[in-house]
């Protein structure tokens, strides 16, 4: 999930940037790469451009969010798994 939503992140910025840095205005829109683009094209770019970095950050964030949770829980669970060795070795100490 982290990875999907840099990728997601990476890919808005770079239609951002290459729409802000490439785009040369006409008298019919915009040009952008070499395409004529109209301005509601553009805009919409923009749009997709700004929802792709924004869910690209909400998913790499509950990606990590949920990673860390699951170290915490595996670190819990050895530590407890580690106590409860101890235990039984102790009753087997204790038996003999």
């Amino acid at each position: 999930m982290v990875v999907l939503g840099l990728l997601l992140l990476l890919a808005g910025v770079v239609v951002i940037l290459v729409g802000v840095l490439t785009a040369d205005i006409t008298s019919t829109g915009a040009e952008v790469l070499g395409i004529d683009v109209s301005a509601v094209t553009l805009f919409l770019l923009g749009v997709g451009a700004a929802a792709a970095v924004l869910w690209g950050f909400s998913l790499a964030k509950l990606g990590a969010r949920k990673a860390m949770q699951a170290r915490r829980e595996h670190k819990k669970l050895t530590e407890l798994s580690e106590k409860l060795d101890r235990a039984r070795e102790h009753e087997r100490e204790e038996e003999r």
